[in-house]
């Protein structure tokens, strides 16, 4: 980020799916600015996702708060509505109702996506739960988070997406 190093000091952010990749490095520039950082995945170091990668929620929390802000790790499944209210109760009983920036960038539908098959070929299960994990946890996130923004009338949702273009990328899912 440029400018100010601390141009989000006192800043409440939640990046959801910060555990690698894209969440990872925004979270890790938000604290750079001095933001107080929520961390959200499934991979901890309690314990790995179904995609058993190394990566965990706490090594982004350590690299947010290296960075200058403070990052907060918490553990949550975002297709389970359940958990990501428990996270905003949280976040509101801890930050005094303050959220500033959601940052959605929860995925892991890698194993899921088929790019070699036409729709009538794929899985049809598996084509709706890429969905659910792609498309509906960030409806849930953002179904518990609003609230916060709404409340204060303020705030700023990020969603992040894969692809650069509008064009069909191979996979209807």
């Amino acid at each position: 980020m440029t400018g100010d190093k601390q141009s989000l000091a006192g800043k409440v952010a939640l990046v959801a799916g910060g555990t690698r990749g894209g969440g990872r490095g925004i979270a890790v520039e938000l604290g750079a600015a001095g933001a107080i950082v929520y961390v959200t995945g499934r991979s901890s170091i309690s314990g790995r996702s179904d995609l058993d990668r190394p990566e965990t929620i706490e090594e982004t929390a350590g690299q947010v708060t290296a960075a200058g802000g403070t990052g907060i790790p918490v553990r949550a499944d975002h297709s389970r509505p359940q958990q990501v209210r428990a996270l905003a109760d949280r976040i509101a009983r801890e930050q005094n109702g303050q959220l500033d920036i959601l940052v959605d960038s929860v995925w892991g539908g890698d194993p899921l996506t088929d790019w070699e098959h036409p729709l009538w070929e794929q899985d049809l299960e598996t084509g709706l739960r890429l969905l659910r994990q792609a498309v509906e946890t960030h409806v849930i996130t953002s179904r518990f988070a609003l609230p916060l923004m709404v409340a204060r009338k303020s705030g700023l949702v990020v969603e992040v997406t894969d692809g650069n273009t509008a064009r069909y990328r191979g996979s209807f899912f």
